[in-house]
């Protein structure tokens, strides 16, 4: 242990206010220490591990941590904040900061004084030393375990803690415990596995039961003896990764949650286990399942209700969110602003690297709408690599960008980056269940799934993809000619629908075409037609906006902040400013989104509103006939995709809710307390 950290390892005084900035200032020690060889790149490895989950527990403590090429040792750097700083725990900011950085092939015994570390945090005394320690050199120690630490004093004088009986008094009694059987698993295997195994274990000596854990760390794990999962009377899966070998456990009573769960609510887990055994509830259990409740969430949906593709759906697509997020927002803005500098047109102004004027604010528009454009163009195959990313780690980056880029080629647009994202994840996760002969290890993730993966994806992109998406635009455009003229209303109902279901992609893109297509030879039908479109596009990212700080509670930190950006970008006619939240919620979130596009350009239609701008929002007013209606009949769709999407997250929340109540009810206590 003595070589993981050292007094220089040891920040008291951590002034770092945000938690990348405080993995920073935690890096930088491991670099002057020589245990990281890239700064730069270690810390991208953290922040993609931060992405797959917030790594701040209960109790104010937060272990960022990874497994990264750019580690030549294993090694822990630890970090006091007064201030706190937030690691998305529940309860808190975190004033315990323990940077754990393990190199890719870290041995298993290295991970296990890590693990080690991990379940002494568990211990209320260990962490109040580490918030009393005044001396770095002291503190380390007591990191190493070379220091005791001292165990709270009794209550009173003269009294002693109480405990429970020994496993000796218990037998002799007659009394057999209840039985339970549990897996714990993280991404990286360091820390919050061995910490959920620690939570459980405790929480079934304080409960009276019997809990018996595999940890299935990243360095391999011992099976559970099957005799012991025979007798057990239910099973827990803590894990944010697939339970191996999970057939194991079919036919038992099964709590699947996420591993935070397992470490911040180990005795509500173990009551719902209790429940569901006493209820006779059978898991349904197969070698493909291994869905989860994400993160820290709710307890008590049996292993049928979690085992499915769309739970593990949601994962993939938040891990390409989280990645495309500040593309949207840095490239939104800065398109939006060059609108109000230089208006709608400057989106088909010259470009500056050949002709920029100093002086000329219609050359700084151009120049914020060309930089920001470059931006988005980054859009969909940062989706769809961070998608595939997620699915099977830094081999399936390659395939997902290719596919990504190729899904813009082919105008294939939002859901052609997420199709691409998924195939390439895929792929790459069939490539790598090959055996393949030891000397190709070395080389498979860098060299040959990405090459095989790329290959495949780029074939499925460009011919079985690509050709049905043309075929889908020829088709609508034919259907919407049909239209015009024969029915307003329903036509701008249609519209309305088209722009927001895809959010920049193919639909929206054939109903802009056609809107746009009208202006070469402007009649007021026309008129109507584009007026309809971008009233209608403007709505999903002012909905979200509106939703986000109404019922902020529903969305998470990212979504809120995302939010407040996509206000400029809906008024800005800049409907991709919607896609990250579409993206995280689809099933939610666009057909909220299309219900408010139809009303919109519906009433759009029915009032007659023209305009003669391809592009600009709220900038182009001036150009827009019956100013006043067009704007109510944007607020009106956005007001009626903004309750559904409230009602329809709302009552997503609610069910859990009911479900954590029920689970958190009193046991029967009345079981004597054996060893775990």
């Amino acid at each position: 242990m003595s070589e993981l950290i050292t007094a220089e390892l040891v920040d008291l005084d951590l002034s770092a206010a945000t938690k990348d900035a405080a993995a920073r200032s935690l890096a930088e020690r491991m670099v002057a220490a020589h245990r990281v060889t890239d700064l730069d790149g270690f810390l991208a490895d953290v922040a993609a591990r931060e992405a797959q989950m917030p790594t701040g527990l209960d109790g104010g403590i937060g272990i960022p941590h990874c497994r990264s090429e750019h580690v030549n040792a294993p090694t822990l750097a630890f970090g006091r904040s007064a201030a706190g700083i937030d690691f998305g725990a529940a309860d808190g900011p975190a004033d315990l900061i323990f940077l754990i950085a393990a190199p890719a092939g870290a041995d298993d015994d290295h991970l296990t004084i890590l693990s080690g570390l991990a379940r002494r945090l568990m211990a209320p005394e260990f962490t109040a030393a580490l918030r009393a320690g005044t001396d770095p050199a002291a503190v380390a120690a007591l990191i190493r375990g070379e220091e005791p630490v001292e165990e709270p004093a009794p209550e009173a004088e003269g009294t002693e803690p109480e405990a429970g009986p020994e496993p000796e008094a218990v037998e002799a009694a007659g009394s057999v415990p209840f039985r339970i059987v549990a897996v714990t698993s993280c991404p990286t295997g360091i820390a919050h596995t061995y910490m959920a195994a620690e939570s459980l274990a405790a929480a079934g000596r304080a409960e009276g039961v019997e809990v018996t854990v595999e940890t299935q760390g990243s360095g391999g794990f011992k099976k559970l003896d099957p005799a012991v999962i025979a007798a057990a009377d239910a099973v827990i899966w803590a894990h944010d990764v697939e339970v191996r070998e999970n057939a194991r456990f079919r036919g038992k009573p099964l709590v699947d949650v996420g591993v935070k769960a397992g470490i911040n609510r180990p005795a509500e887990l173990i009551a719902e286990a209790r429940r569901k055994a006493e209820r006779g509830e059978i898991a349904a259990v197969s070698e493909a399942d291994g869905g989860k409740d994400s993160g820290d969430g709710e307890a008590g949906r049996s292993g049928a209700d979690h085992a499915h593709f769309g739970v593990r759906l949601r994962t993939y697509l938040m891990s390409g969110v989280s990645y495309m997020v500040p593309f949207v927002a840095a490239g939104g803005l800065l398109i939006a602003l060059s609108f109000a500098i230089g208006g709608y047109e400057i989106a088909s102004a010259k470009s500056v690297a050949d002709h920029f004027v100093w002086g000329e604010a219609d050359s700084w528009a151009a120049l914020l709408n060309q930089i920001g454009s470059a931006a988005f163009a980054f859009l969909v195959p940062v989706l769809a690599g961070y998608i595939a990313y997620g699915m099977a780690d830094r081999p399936a980056l390659v395939p997902g960008f290719v596919g990504g880029s190729i899904a813009l080629t082919v105008n294939a647009g939002f859901l052609g980056g997420l199709v691409a994202g998924l195939l390439a994840g895929a792929v790459v996760m069939a490539i790598q269940r090959v055996p393949v002969h030891a000397t190709l290890r070395g080389i498979m993730p860098v060299l040959v799934i990405p090459l095989i993966a790329s290959a495949v994806v780029g074939i499925l992109m460009f011919i079985v993809v690509g050709k049905p998406i043309a075929s889908l635009q020829n088709a609508l455009t034919d259907w919407l000619n049909g239209l015009s003229g024969s029915n307003a209303v329903i036509l701008g109902v249609v519209l309305g629908l088209m722009m927001c279901f895809d959010m920049g992609g193919p639909l929206n893109k054939v109903a802009y075409a056609f809107a746009v297509g009208g202006l070469a030879d402007p009649t007021d039908g026309s008129l109507k037609v584009m007026a309809a479109v971008m009233a209608a596009g403007m709505v999903p990212p002012l909905a979200m906006a509106l939703a986000t700080t109404v019922r902020k509670k529903l969305f998470t930190k990212t979504e809120r902040e995302n939010g407040r950006a996509a206000w400029v970008l809906g008024a800005s006619f800049i409907t991709e400013g919607a896609i990250p939240f579409a993206a995280a919620d689809p099933l939610r979130v666009i057909p909220s989104v299309m219900a408010g596009g139809a009303v919109t350009g519906a009433l759009s239609m029915a009032f007659g509103a023209t305009l003669r701008a391809p592009h600009g929002g709220v900038f182009v007013v001036p150009l827009i006939g019956e100013p006043f209606l067009y704007l109510l009949a944007i607020a009106a769709g956005t007001l009626v995709a903004t309750a559904l999407v409230v009602l329809l997250k709302g009552a997503r929340r609610a069910a859990p809710d009911a479900a954590g109540e029920a689970g958190a009810t009193g046991s029967d206590d009345s079981r004597v307390t054996v060893a775990a």
